[in-house]
């Protein structure tokens, strides 16, 4: 029995090495690419109005009608609200009539200068006579150019009885009702309602004061090319696109609080998804870097002496590569240093990696 047993052992030791080596681990891979990248700068940005306005009464009087619904869209000259003009159109006819009165005295008076001016020259008026009438004709001509300005004033004090929108853009939630007697210098009570002008809409956000010079030269370049630098607006997750806009100017001083730098950037807002008063995350783009090295964001890993990626070698097993990285948008890094195009990293399964580790790499999905 025991002569069988030893003679057993070598037996299970030629079975224990023909059993297959373990699998490796399995890892999601992608090559590392070559291509033409945007720069871009980013921070949180803050939607406003192009321009805004609240609209105020310029006359005392009861608000008589609304011409608007609130929420509405609204041109230019569109009509808002109406101020009762009776005392006002009261007003102007009065000016108009005072006017004419005194332009009929003008007359007489005038012919009673020019009948002076002839028995003056016939020795029949005395030359003071002729210098009183003339006088008179002045001033009744003062008096006709005062009516003419108090006409003017009238007519602007009517005119401000109708209400009419600065601009085009969209009207906010009524502040006062029709019937309600509104004084334009009451503070409180003198607004009617807002408009917000919002196609196209404005954003501002700041940079820190260390891209400046980037930002200047690139504005400069654009310029020369006949265009503007391109931004983008994304929701607060940052995946989902908002719009596309324009940068329109930086800020003429550097915050000295934040060392920061304010932009402004202009959208066309076609689709109203940009809203006064929204948070949006903004990039700005100031050039295209050319030919550059990129893997997805999540392959490049971090420790103590630095950044690095795991790359599979020709013999199946993932080896540690260090790295330098240029931009990295969340999405995109760009690598300085360190990798060639067509290297194959490690995008996925990861912790579970050291130098050397056996892995079953499988190719990640287009966009995954």
């Amino acid at each position: 029995m025991r002569v069988a047993a030893l003679a057993a052992i070598p037996m299970l030791s030629s079975v224990a090495l023909a059993q297959p080596a373990a699998p490796g681990i399995p890892v999601t891979v992608t090559p590392a690419l070559k291509r033409d990248v945007p720069i871009l700068l980013g921070n949180i940005g803050s939607v406003q109005a192009f321009q805004t306005a609240l609209i105020r009464v310029r006359v005392d009087g009861t608000l008589q009608e609304i011409f608007f619904e609130e929420g509405q869209d609204v041109k230019k000259g569109d009509r808002l609200a109406l101020i009762d003009p009776g005392p006002y159109q009261a007003a102007y006819d009065q000016a108009v009539a005072r006017k004419a009165a005194d332009q009929a005295v003008l007359v007489s008076a005038q012919l009673d200068l020019t009948r002076s001016i002839e028995l003056a020259k016939q020795q029949f008026a005395a030359q003071q006579l002729v210098d009183q009438r003339t006088a008179t004709v002045k001033q009744l001509v003062a008096q006709v150019q005062s009516d003419d300005a108090f006409i003017a004033a009238a007519k602007v004090n009517l005119d401000y009885t109708n209400i009419t929108a600065p601009f085009d853009g969209r009207v906010g939630i009524r502040m006062a009702d029709p019937g309600n007697v509104i004084r334009a210098a009451d503070p409180a009570g003198a607004g009617i309602v807002t408009i917000a002008q919002i196609h196209p809409i404005a954003v501002t956000f700041t940079l820190p004061q260390d891209t400046l010079p980037a930002i200047q030269s690139a504005m400069i370049a654009a310029s020369k090319a006949g265009a503007k630098l391109t931004v983008f607006a994304a929701a607060p997750d940052g995946k989902t696109s908002l719009g596309q806009g324009t940068l329109m100017t930086t800020d003429n001083t550097i915050d000295p609080t934040s060392g920061t730098i304010k932009l402004k950037a202009s959208f066309p807002n076609a689709d109203n998804r940009l809203w006064p008063g929204q948070f949006v995350n903004m990039k700005l783009e100031t050039t295209v870097q050319k030919g550059a090295i990129t893997v997805p964001s999540i392959a490049v890993q971090r420790r103590a002496d630095g950044l690095f990626v795991y790359v599979v070698k020709p013999d199946g097993s993932a080896a540690v590569q260090p790295v330098q990285l240029g931009q990295d948008d969340g999405q995109t890094a760009i690598i300085t240093k360190g990798l060639d195009e067509g290297a194959v990293v490690v995008v996925a399964g990861q912790s579970r990696l050291q130098n050397g580790t056996k892995v079953q790499p499988t190719q990640a999905k287009p966009n995954s």
